[in-house]
């Protein structure tokens, strides 16, 4: 009888706090791994990042297209803007001009 109550007073406690720790290593896991843990949290902001990177290197183009137009509605067209459209448009290159082509 003795025995087992001291049996009972070192397992129960043993096991509840096996128990405990199991639920909590179980949270831990998925904090960490989960669809919404940490290492999501890293693909994330590395995504965001590389979205961040695409949207300035638009911006930049989208402004220097914004600028090329402007030089072609002013009152005052561009000589060289319009010489450069006239050569793709009409396929024709000046004699002083060097040519490589490439593939198609």
């Amino acid at each position: 009888m003795v025995i087992r109550r001291r049996l009972r007073r070192f397992l129960i406690p043993l096991m509840l706090y096996s128990i405990s720790a199991a639920v909590a290593a179980y949270f831990v896991h998925h904090a960490h791994s989960g669809a919404r843990g940490i290492e999501a949290q890293q693909q994330y902001e590395a995504e965001v990042a590389e979205l961040n990177k695409e949207l300035d290197t638009l911006k930049t183009e989208r402004t220097n297209w914004e600028r090329r137009i402007a030089l072609l509605r002013s009152d005052q067209i561009d000589r060289d803007l319009l010489e450069e459209r006239a050569r793709v448009m009409l396929g024709r290159v000046h004699r002083n001009d060097l040519v490589i082509i490439t593939g198609p």
